[in-house]
């Protein structure tokens, strides 16, 4: 069923853009989504920025001829390299990103000192501080790299001691510097929600952008939000963990994901033939299986 409402097209390098999914369904249930996941490049963390670029630049014109009316880019990496080229490439798409999100959420805790938890390509182009320092020049910022975290939670691997060895390693240079306040910079990290909180003071307020990217880009839509046509979700590879976690995660079941992929110079995705059905991405296995019950959605303490 076609209508002339806007399907809103969301895409990260892997899982954690449904952090930002499952923030608009919780407002707007049936809200049409467009999903991308780039599993054939996951991380984009400690990739060259240019190739990042790229990458994103891509997606976005893929999602657009896949109908999407706007953009979302649940992604920090794509946010950081690629917001502004997209931006000036189609003038009249809404398009958002998470860091300036971010930002403004996290100063509106009023802190004077905060923490950043992203990836290695985040944290080096030094993304959160200058969003930060944009709005409050004199706000402290402690960035610590989280390389670990994404491979992980690619795997479908949220607790255990895999998991606390490196939050406890990641978490140590914020806590020191006195921060209260810690941006999860990266859409992968709300997953992790549960096992983070579990080793913080009760005082310690976690920040996922979600929330304020997607209200910004709400905002640009006004109510031309298509809540009627079914939302759909394409990998750029196969993947074990990608529907049973991420159905965990959103407390609905994801429909069968679609696979599409790179071309050979790896600048843009290759639609497939509407005149037959786009292959399944889906590869399920029984550890898929185990990874979904060890998903979960969060905790009290996470604030958009």
């Amino acid at each position: 069923m076609s209508t002339n409402f806007i399907k809103i097209g969301i895409f990260d390098s892997g899982l954690g853009g449904l952090s930002v999914v499952r923030e608009l369904l919780a407002g707007y249930p049936s809200a049409s989504v467009l999903y991308f996941g780039d599993i054939a490049h996951v991380p984009y963390g400690g990739k060259p920025l240019d190739d990042v670029r790229d990458f994103a630049l891509g997606i976005v014109d893929y999602l657009l001829q896949e109908g999407a009316g706007a953009i979302l880019m649940a992604c920090n990496m794509s946010s950081a390299v690629a917001l502004d080229a997209a931006r000036a490439n189609y003038p009249y798409v809404p398009i958002a990103g998470v860091i300036e999100a971010g930002a403004r959420a996290a100063l509106s805790n009023n802190a004077d000192k905060i923490a950043v938890l992203a990836t290695e390509g985040t944290v080096a182009m030094g993304a959160y501080e200058k969003a930060l320092h944009k709005i409050a020049p004199q706000i402290q910022v402690t960035q610590t790299a989280c390389p670990d975290f994404v491979p992980l939670i690619e795997r479908g691997e949220l607790s255990g001691p895999n998991i606390q060895a490196a939050a406890r390693r990641y978490l140590t240079p914020g806590l020191d510097s006195g921060a209260r306040t810690i941006i999860l910079g990266c859409t992968h990290y709300p997953f992790l929600l549960p096992a983070l909180q579990k080793l913080v003071p009760d005082d310690v307020k976690f920040i996922d952008p979600a929330g304020e990217a997607v209200k910004e880009i709400l905002t640009r839509i006004g109510s031309d939000l298509d809540t009627i046509n079914p939302s759909r979700f394409i990998l750029s590879a196969p993947s074990s963990a990608f529907r049973p976690v991420g159905s965990r995660f959103l407390g609905r079941t994801l429909p069968e994901l679609e696979l599409a992929g790179w071309d050979s110079d790896g600048k843009r995705i290759q639609p497939y033939s509407t005149s037959k059905p786009a292959p399944s991405a889906d590869k399920l296995s029984s550890a898929g299986s185990h990874y979904a019950e060890t998903a979960t959605t969060g905790g009290a303490n996470a604030t958009n």
